[in-house]
């Protein structure tokens, strides 16, 4: 096979890894000396893409724009858009572009993996080398097994196990200038439309969030300065909103793992902060987790990790699933989660638990329901994350003992919102419902409603399924299942 010319460029496909510093692919694309020309290919039908949905698509258009600005500073051209399955699209443009060389970095995804080794091959059979690197996760799934050599389904185990062997290299630098390399003709954003427009239910995301590698270092300024210290006690509380707010710039790559592990525990060092520190380093060990069980086990997405699931009684509750998407589930620390969902694309971890509980276990509906509509609603929609948190929340999933735990969204309102500043937030329409009745409104009396200006069942819905009524149909569900399963 005859050597490429130096001239030959080396392209670069950009993926969930839409950043410049700490980005290995790019940082030896760079140090290989080619031209270079990079690229994004959108594929929404050969079903590798796991469709993220509508709010994800809404941070993509302005992720791309941000990082083809960060590529034009350093000299570089803009990002290439192409639209069709990667399996085609990569070598074909590769080939036409007469690159010697095509990087990558893996995305974790099982069947993106394998879609990759076939991309891979195919590179090779054209004489082009296909290089692919490590970076969305600290732990390679494939290096940490048990004493047994086998993969751990317990998050608690991993983590220990995992701290025992973490050793991040240094974060790589940005690179201070790209080789520039040959036009590459593609799509523009324009021309995929990614924004809603005819309604914008989108108008206030932009007031809440700046997509892109800048602003994703600046959320991580700001939570270690502001906001670390308090994180084990103030993590659970979404009336004071005072996370890290990072978890739609970790799931597009825009800051990496490895990044924020460095600088978490630099602050810790100067600061003292350890304990909390490792509380929230537990929070990305849960996403490692998630992508390691996805790696070891079978779909997560669509089968049950717990086979015993199979045999679950699902409802088909068409009402009350609707009625949950819409935030008028009659229950508030629900509905406030909901609409916050609705409308800023994002809610807090805690109700993201509540409110999914209340979808599986009141409800009654299959978790791949629920996991589908978080997809097409949530900026921050990680196909594995996702997956696993509502295999959780369900009982099917590892490390879901007791599988049957069934929140009360009431008393975990009074628990983690107990001024109700957030239901009061999110569901006006309670807002001068006395604190002690603001996540139970049922409880309150006629007079306490009339002068909060609420009927229940006309200005606020009465609760889809009696919280009492469902805890009990949901246990019984759950031993109809062990029956079944024995």
């Amino acid at each position: 096979m005859a050597t490429p010319p130096a001239t030959a460029p080396a392209l670069l496909w950009f993926r969930r890894d839409l950043r410049l510093a700490d980005n290995p692919a790019l940082h030896a694309a760079v140090r290989s000396g080619r031209p270079l020309v990079c690229v994004y290919v959108r594929d929404r039908e050969s079903g590798h893409r796991y469709s993220p949905g509508s709010a994800s698509d809404w941070w993509l258009h302005h992720s791309l724009t941000s990082l083809s600005a960060d590529l034009r500073k350093r000299g570089g051209q803009p990002i290439a858009l192409i639209e069709g399955d990667p399996e085609v699209a990569i070598p074909e443009l590769a080939q036409k572009l007469g690159a010697a060389e095509v990087f990558w970095n893996q995305t974790g995804w099982p069947c993106q993996n394998a879609r990759d080794s076939r991309i891979a091959d195919t590179l090779k059979d054209d004489g082009i080398k296909p290089r692919g690197f490590r970076g969305v996760t600290l732990v390679h799934p494939p290096e940490l097994l048990n004493g047994s050599g086998k993969p751990y389904k317990v998050f608690s185990a991993f983590w220990r196990a995992a701290l025992k062997e973490l050793a991040p290299k240094d974060a790589l630098p940005a690179p201070d200038s790209l080789p520039d390399g040959p036009d590459c003709d593609g799509a523009t954003l324009e021309d995929w439309g990614l924004l809603p427009s005819k309604p914008n239910w989108a108008k206030e995301f932009a007031e809440r969030w700046t997509p892109g590698e800048a602003a994703a270092r600046k959320q991580l300024d700001a939570f270690l300065k502001d906001d670390l210290a308090d994180y084990p006690t103030h993590r659970d509380r979404p009336d004071l909103d005072e996370t890290s707010r990072l978890s739609p710039h970790l799931a597009w790559g825009e800051i990496s793992p490895r990044t924020v592990w460095h600088r978490v525990k630099l602050q810790a060092e100067g600061s003292g902060q350890f304990k909390a520190a490792d509380k929230y380093l537990a929070e990305i060990g849960w996403r490692d987790f998630a992508y390691y069980l996805a790696w070891h086990f079978e779909d997560l997405r669509t089968i049950n990790f717990n086979r015993d699931f199979d045999h679950f009684p699902w409802r088909d509750h068409a009402e009350g699933l609707q009625a949950w998407k819409e935030g008028r589930t009659g229950v508030p620390m629900v509905d406030a989660a909901m609409r916050q969902l609705w409308v800023t694309g994002w809610m807090h971890n805690r109700t993201r638990m509540i409110a999914a509980s209340y979808l599986i276990k009141h409800i009654g509906c299959d978790w791949r329901e629920g996991m589908r509509w978080f997809e097409d609603t949530l900026v921050d929609a990680d196909p594995m994350v996702n997956a696993a948190s509502w295999q959780w929340v369900a009982g099917s999933g590892a490390d879901a003992a007791p599988y049957f735990r069934i929140f009360n969204p009431a008393s975990q309102g009074e628990k983690f919102d107990p001024d109700g500043k957030y239901v009061r937030q999110w569901v006006e329409e309670l807002r001068d419902v006395p604190t002690r009745h603001i996540h139970a409104p049922w409880e309150a009396s006629e007079g306490e409603l009339v002068r909060a200006g609420v009927t229940l069942g006309k200005t606020y819905p009465k609760p889809v399924v009696d919280l009492k009524t469902g805890r009990e149909r949901a246990l019984e569900a759950y031993q109809e299942m062990k029956e079944a399963a024995a």
